[in-house]
Order: C-alpha cells, then sequence, then structure tokens
C-alpha cells in the first residue's frame, strides 16, 4: 500500500481521476479531524472517511491524546463519507482505551452508511449514538445527575 501525505489545508471541492490524489497527483488524506470543548465534554468533528492508513492512525493519535484530558468525549461523525474495516477496528480500539481510563466515547450524527455499518457490526451495543451533537452532550449531564 502506498504511503499518503498530510495535507491539512483544505481546498475547495475538485473531481479528480483519483480520489485520493490531489491536481498535482499527490496523495491526500481523505480524513479531516478537529476538535473543540463544548460545556466540558470534548467533540471530535471527523469529515471524509476512515480508512485503513494515515486517516485511522491520525484520529487515533487525537483521540488517544484526548483521553489524558477528558472523560467525555463525543465523536461527530456527520461528514463522514465511508468507514472500512481499518476504521471500524479504530474505532473499537479507542472505546477500549477509553474505557481502560475511565473515559466515555459516544457517537454522534452517524449518516446513512456510517449507521448501518455500526448497525451490521453490533457496533450499536458497543457505543451509545445520538441524532446530534448536543444530544449526545447534554446525555453526559444527564448521567452525572441521575449517578
Amino acid at each position: 500500500m502506498k504511503s499518503q501525505e498530510v495535507f491539512t489545508v483544505e481546498t475547495k471541492t475538485r473531481t479528480f481521476r483519483d480520489p485520493l490524489r490531489n491536481e498535482s497527483g499527490k496523495p491526500v488524506m481523505v480524513l479531516k479531524l478537529d476538535s473543540s470543548k463544548i460545556d466540558g465534554v470534548f467533540v471530535v468533528r471527523l469529515r471524509g472517511a476512515i480508512l485503513f492508513g494515515k486517516e485511522s492512525a491520525s484520529l487515533c493519535t487525537l483521540v488517544k491524546d484526548l483521553l489524558n484530558k477528558a472523560r467525555q468525549i463525543v465523536i461527530d461523525l456527520t461528514d463522514v463519507t465511508r468507514i472500512d474495516s481499518a476504521g471500524l477496528g479504530t474505532l473499537v480500539a479507542l472505546s477500549v482505551s477509553a474505557r481502560k481510563v475511565g473515559t466515555v466515547i459516544k457517537l454522534s450524527n452517524p449518516g446513512n452508511q456510517a449507521n448501518e455499518i455500526l448497525r451490521i457490526t453490533r457496533l450499536t451495543a458497543l457505543f451509545e449514538i445520538f441524532g446530534t451533537t448536543k444530544e449526545a452532550i447534554t446525555s453526559f449531564k444527564l448521567s452525572a445527575t441521575t449517578a
């Protein structure tokens, strides 16, 4: 498998013959990640595809770094276009790592494709999944008041 370079600059949407390459033919990472803190909960927003390689590794690195800072994390899947088996494995590994340190990871906004994959692989039993990021954040507050 060819290695992929990471481009941190977001470009205008364009159509290329190879969707994993930019105009000059250089490989690009097809997952953009950013995180923010909302009401004490870290929210990781994903845009693109969670695939084998740099995409899964980048997600893993970011979330594992957050595990040292947070006990509540929401992964927002609103703009996830595709998840392969390595991407699913990454989500499972992150859940296991989080539980070991007392952190809870919840998923929000899965699109039709992501929702179907999570359902077929029965990962819906592993993760709490919410229709919106706001609902996921609120669920942390509700579980804190009932505990």
